[in-house]
């Protein structure tokens, strides 16, 4: 299974902010710390915010901060959110051509991967993910 890059900037984006505390950081400013496109980042951020992730504020005291508390942030959510199908083979889908789907036993299988995956997930908190922030914050190179 693989996530596409939107979930993964928006893993990233919510571990930053969540670093940061309440102090705002800019689109800019995250997208070079991590080395990646502000368009992308800008287009993940907006969805996060629609999600209620991120607090958005546009203007000269603007930036992004999370919008609530890391503890509350549960990874499998924001996977689920980001994630635009977890249809991980064909027969998954309404799209379904597969000759062999009523009588084959890897669609079970598969699925029963993908929910204990995502069960997984469910167990961590955006807090768990950024449990030791100073190791972050060099990472990042972010001065506190």
């Amino acid at each position: 299974m693989r996530l596409t890059y939107q979930t993964d900037y928006a893993l990233r984006l919510l571990m930053y902010l969540a670093v940061q505390g309440d102090r705002r950081s800019s689109i800019h400013e995250i997208a070079t710390q991590y080395g990646i496109s502000e368009n992308h980042l800008m287009k993940v951020t907006q969805r996060l915010a629609a999600l209620g992730y991120v607090d958005a504020l546009r203007g000269r005291s603007g930036g992004l901060k999370l919008a609530g508390r890391a503890q509350d942030v549960r990874i499998g959510d924001v996977v689920r959110a980001m994630e635009p199908d977890l249809e991980i083979v064909e027969c998954f889908g309404a799209e379904n051509t597969c000759a062999i789907t009523p009588a084959c036993a890897l669609r079970h299988v598969l699925d029963e991967a993908r929910e204990r995956f995502l069960e997984v997930l469910d167990s961590y908190t955006l807090k768990q993910l950024v449990a030791r922030p100073g190791k972050l914050r060099i990472a990042l190179n972010i001065v506190a």
